[in-house]
């Protein structure tokens, strides 16, 4: 097996300027890159204007098509000891062919967050009724945990989606990875570069509107949360930024309100720390969350929501408050305010989170030496997982023959 290359397929080109997905894919990209690993990229998406230059890391960038037998050819030219897939979506298009023409080559799924557990949440959300486990059992669960079980490794970025896939769906432990977000440590010298508490000024909250559960906070915190907060703290403004913004986020700005919609922030991390708090009452989602991180970089803390902060904090105590009634999420954004200890102590409590949970010192090494154990007993690997090998003979054969009656049908 070729080890010293890896084929990475995105659903889009990432990001990380616009959204946490972004982000983390540059990341996993950096430590195959750092650890001598020849690096390609490709995704049928069109880049747009904001897409990550891959190139200038040292990553080869390759255009490929859905429905395309030019990837096959690509795949044999290549020859990849590694594929990681962007997503199950990705695995589902293209991972028979990679069995296909590169059956020996590793197969690493990085899920972003469970799909099948934010749908579902969303969908209670919407029905106004609590989140039940029996809403996970979704087609989409179908898809993912299939998805799941015909890759080698799967990578989780929340320790909470670890424990729904092994105890609600019964998925093998050997098939699943916790690689939380991978950053530096927090240094006394990049702290001490922190605004004060002092010079910083009012609420903010940022995100990706294309994603639907950023566009959900925003309207909670316009018509639940920021109504009965200005008025408890009349000279404070809310600020708004986040990339995509719709007609519709736009319309939010409203001066006599101090709800101030800004638009794309040039950089996420310097408009955060212009302002004292970030609030994000989050009410569906799942993984964890990039501006949460964000904000502890930047020494700011947040008031948010049980899921919101959730796999994020582990024993450790959150960067700020967390409640998820109106009332009490307000009271606490007032007094995290209005106090400057309380204020200094959730900041430094975000150092440490920061630290303890996510300095890639601490994850990397072992994830490497868990790709070196995986490649040397493949197979055995791959015999153990026989449902895995079933869902790839059964799976394969069906996307393969849709697929390539769509080749066939797109020549005409």
């Amino acid at each position: 097996m070729n080890k010293q290359r890896v084929l990475v397929i995105g659903l889009v080109w990432p990001e990380p300027v616009s959204s946490a997905a972004g982000t983390r894919l540059i990341q996993l990209i950096n430590v195959f890159l750092s650890t001598g690993y020849e690096v390609f990229f490709a995704s049928a998406a069109s880049k747009g204007e904001f897409s990550f230059n891959l190139e200038n890391i040292g990553v080869k960038e390759q255009e490929i098509r859905l429905n395309d037998e030019g990837f096959n050819h690509f795949l044999r030219e290549i020859n990849p000891g590694i594929v990681l897939f962007d997503r199950y979506v990705t695995e589902e298009q293209y991972g028979w062919r990679v069995q296909q023409e590169c059956p020996d080559a590793m197969r690493l799924l990085d899920t972003e967050d469970l799909h099948c557990l934010r749908h579902a949440r969303q969908q209670a959300v919407k029905k106004g009724i609590p989140f039940a486990a029996a809403d996970l059992f979704t087609d989409m669960a179908k898809r993912e945990i299939a998805s799941i079980l015909r890759c080698d490794l799967s990578l989780m970025i929340s320790e909470i989606e670890m424990v729904i896939l092994k105890e609600q769906f019964h998925v093998d432990p050997s098939l699943i990875y916790y690689l939380p977000f991978l950053e530096d440590e927090l240094s006394p010298a990049h702290i001490q570069g922190w605004k004060g508490f002092e010079e910083r000024e009012g609420f903010v909250f940022i995100g990706n509107y294309l994603h639907e559960p950023n566009w959900n906070t925003l309207q909670i915190l316009k018509t639940k949360i920021w109504p009965v907060l200005r008025k408890k703290l009349p000279e404070s403004g809310l600020h708004i930024y986040g990339a995509y913004p719709s007609q519709k986020v736009m319309q939010f700005h409203n001066e006599q309100e101090r709800f101030y919609v800004h638009g794309r922030a040039k950089d996420a991390k310097e408009a955060i720390t212009r302002h004292r708090i970030l609030l994000a009452p989050i009410q569906f989602g799942a993984g964890v969350k990039g501006k949460f991180i964000d904000a502890m970089q930047t020494g700011t803390p947040a008031v948010t929501t049980t899921v919101g902060a959730e796999a994020m904090h582990g024993n450790l105590d959150w960067n700020g408050a967390i409640a998820d009634q109106p009332e009490l999420f307000i009271d606490q954004a007032v007094s995290l305010y209005q106090d400057k200890a309380q204020w200094l102590e959730a900041q430094q409590n975000g150092i440490t989170i920061i630290n303890e949970r996510y300095a890639k010192s601490k994850f990397i090494p072992s994830f490497l030496e868990k790709l070196n154990t995986l490649a040397a007993g493949l197979a055995a690997h791959r015999q153990f997982n026989f449902i895995g090998q079933i869902l790839q003979y059964h799976t394969a054969n069906s996307t393969k023959y849709m697929s390539l009656w769509i080749e066939e049908k797109n020549k005409k």
